[in-house]
């Protein structure tokens, strides 16, 4: 358990820098393991979609793994470390739980798939907190 009246919600601009710095990173890794499929698209715009349209589940699965263990063992994603931001348990503000972090990445995704709705919360309530934050849980402040 840490001392809360050293901690300090993180501002938006950081929380998008981070998300930007992930989402960039998770393209990144998505292009290199499809480079011989994409690569062999010939740069036709229709098989291109088609086969980003095969790999939509995993890509999804790829995220809510990736933001699930980050979060649960570091309390931060690779973005959210460059940002100097990490995410902490709203009522003890210590490591959040597996179980917490599992909510937490369900329902980012979520937010992703309804225009950013979830995201845009944040700037609405208290604690700066997203749909994600609210279901996992959660509070992000400054590392």
């Amino acid at each position: 358990m840490e001392n809360s009246d050293n901690l300090e919600l993180a501002p938006m601009r950081a929380r998008l820098q981070a998300f930007i710095i992930d989402d960039f990173l998770i393209t990144l890794l998505v292009i290199v393991i499809l480079w011989d499929s994409i690569s062999g698209s010939g740069g036709d715009v229709i098989a291109l979609l088609t086969l980003l349209n095969e790999y939509a589940v995993p890509v999804i699965v790829l995220k809510i793994v990736y933001q699930i263990l980050f979060v649960w063992y570091y309390g931060a994603t690779l973005g959210k470390m460059v940002a100097k931001i990490r995410v902490v348990d709203y009522d003890h503000f210590g490591r959040v739980s597996l179980m917490n972090a599992i909510f937490r990445s369900l329902g980012r995704i979520l937010s992703e798939m309804f225009f950013y709705i979830g995201f845009i919360m944040g700037y609405f309530t208290d604690g700066r907190q997203t749909f994600h934050d609210k279901i996992g849980k959660t509070l992000v402040i400054n590392a």
